[in-house]
């Protein structure tokens, strides 16, 4: 027997009761699935795997937890991001984080990546706008399936990573396909082509 999702719940409510849980997130008070494949978990896999190599050459201070969750203060929104960069030294001042999982403060991210799937519009519209709000420098939008929107990665529709870069309070956009090398503000010294990171679930 199914049973129905709550319409409506508060951030704190779903924190308590789904937490856990990576099957969901929030969004202004509605549970969202996640409709995440096996494919989609070996790209996260293959981007997280890269991006602690990179953190092992020369960034002692981030950490790329497990699980966690990104909690958008004075909203009923929660997000699960795919991957995240979190700088050790900033996590002493988020409220939350001695307890349980949660990052409340973008002063304490330093990246995050989303694989789109197919909720795409959530990673291409929605996401873009909190992360810039939160202060987010850099957001990965990983779509190797090429099924976001044409406005977001052209036409012919084609999988393609776009890298949103924080300037200001808005987000500059690059996109990067088949060989192109990926450019990262935050590891600058990264030697990653799209292709690896798009071609890794078919691995």
């Amino acid at each position: 027997m199914l049973q129905a999702l709550p319409t409506f719940i508060t951030v704190d409510q779903f924190i308590t009761q789904y937490g856990d849980n990576e099957g969901y997130e929030l969004i202004d008070g509605e549970l969202i699935e996640i409709e995440a494949t096996g494919p989609d978990e070996e790209v996260a896999g293959f981007v997280g795997r890269k991006l602690n190599v990179e953190i092992d050459r020369g960034y002692p201070d981030y950490v790329i937890p497990y699980r966690c969750l990104i909690k958008l203060l004075a909203t009923q929104t929660a997000f699960r991001p795919d991957v995240i960069v979190l700088d050790r030294t900033r996590l002493v001042n988020e409220p939350l984080w001695q307890k349980e999982p949660v990052i409340t403060l973008g002063t304490s991210i330093k990246l995050v990546v989303e694989v789109v799937s197919t909720n795409w519009q959530n990673d291409y519209a929605r996401k873009v706008e909190d992360y810039a709000i939160l202060g987010v420098p850099e957001y990965w939008i990983v779509d190797y399936l090429g099924i976001g929107g044409r406005d977001y990665i052209g036409k012919p529709k084609q999988p393609t990573i776009t890298i949103c870069t924080l300037v200001d309070d808005e987000y500059q956009k690059q996109l990067f396909r088949n060989d192109d090398g990926l450019v990262s503000k935050v590891f600058p010294n990264l030697s990653l082509t799209a292709n690896q990171i798009l071609a890794s679930s078919r691995i």
